[in-house]
């Protein structure tokens, strides 16, 4: 049995390549190009990992994120012993080739495939006779399900025909090609992770700006000479949500899979699979947030500066009441 290992990350680095290449391979592509993502390839290399020999493929895609797709063998994959064993070899993956700053905040995304080209039967009656063993694969889990929740880890299947089927779920997918073709359902499941990884991203994005804000604004209380924000602060604000908008628009956008059936079918299995859109719906919801704690500034600035102008208002006529008095008295005494 062939294995997939899919790893996602935050990737900013500076590109090694200056090609860009775009998504290909899908099934039936149509005459225009279905997915917008750039692809910046970093090379294929192989190694051991647990007496495991494996094939790495590298990518970078849109200049932010890294994807990791190492392929390999092992025979005894469904059993307990083959999980525990593809569990180390994904470890040992990890520790290659994942940053530690994030593995230690948890920032990325990882995803297990199993590729069947041959069984002894229909897709459907492979799936049903080895559904227990199936669910504790995709799950990575070696206890047993109840019929209920198996049920559910199982029930979003794709067919491209009828000897082809591929089943997702949130933590692993089972792809069964008699042709062998993979690898157009697993670009497809990169570009799931891929998503759900820059929905992440935002999400940090937007709690870390809320929160340096608050930290700006309680800081400041503690100066009365300058309580509210200067123009500098309320400028890098509003900057800064435009290009969290951006890039929240950026990420939702790119994905138009227009033209191909299986394509457009598949790739929304995967987007109920790992709940791309309620992501979708919580980092609009923050961005809203945003929104209002700018306007929230902005008329806290107002009213800042307004006092401020009072106050020098108030100041100009003391100090001229001031002066009419020394000068009133400065008469007083010139004339005895």
């Amino acid at each position: 049995m062939q294995i997939c290992y899919l790893l996602a990350f935050p990737d900013t680095s500076a590109p090694a390549s200056p090609v860009a290449k775009a998504i290909t391979g899908l099934k039936d592509a149509p005459y225009f190009q279905p997915v917008d993502v750039r692809i910046i390839p970093l090379g294929l290399q192989s190694l051991h990992v647990e007496a495991v020999s494996v094939t790495v493929l590298r990518q970078r895609l849109d200049d932010r994120v890294q994807v990791v797709e190492a392929r390999f063998e092992l025979p005894n994959a469904l059993s307990a012993d083959g999980i525990q064993h593809r569990q180390r070899i994904e470890r040992g993956l990890r520790e290659a080739f994942l940053p530690a700053t994030y593995a230690e905040n948890w920032l990325y995304e990882e995803y297990i495939v199993l590729l069947l080209s041959q069984i002894p039967q229909s897709p459907d009656a492979f799936i049903e006779q080895n559904a227990g063993i199936l669910a504790r694969f995709m799950r990575a889990q070696r206890e047993v399900f109840d019929t209920a929740e198996r049920d559910e880890i199982l029930q979003s299947r794709v067919r491209y025909s009828k000897d082809d089927l591929t089943l997702v779920d949130w933590d692993g997918a089972v792809i069964i090609s008699p042709s062998g073709d993979f690898q157009s359902d697993i670009e497809l499941l990169k570009i799931g992770n891929y998503q759900l990884l820059r929905y992440r991203m935002l999400d940090q994005s937007i709690e870390t700006s809320l929160h340096e804000i608050n930290g700006q604004f309680k800081a400041r209380e503690k100066s009365p000479l300058r309580p509210g924000p200067t123009r500098s602060s309320l400028r890098r604000i509003v900057n800064l949500r435009l290009e969290l908008t951006l890039d929240f628009e950026h990420t939702d956008q790119n994905l138009l899979l227009i033209g191909d059936w299986y394509t457009a079918k598949l790739y929304h299995a995967i987007r109920e699979e790992l709940y791309l859109d309620n992501w979708k719906e919580t980092i609009r919801n923050k961005l809203d947030t945003l929104e209002t704690v700018i306007h929230i500034i902005q008329e806290n600035f107002s009213l800042t500066w307004q006092g401020l102008m009072e106050q020098v208002e108030l100041a100009g006529w003391i100090i001229l009441l001031i002066g009419y008095f020394i000068l009133f008295f400065m008469e007083i005494g010139v004339s005895h």
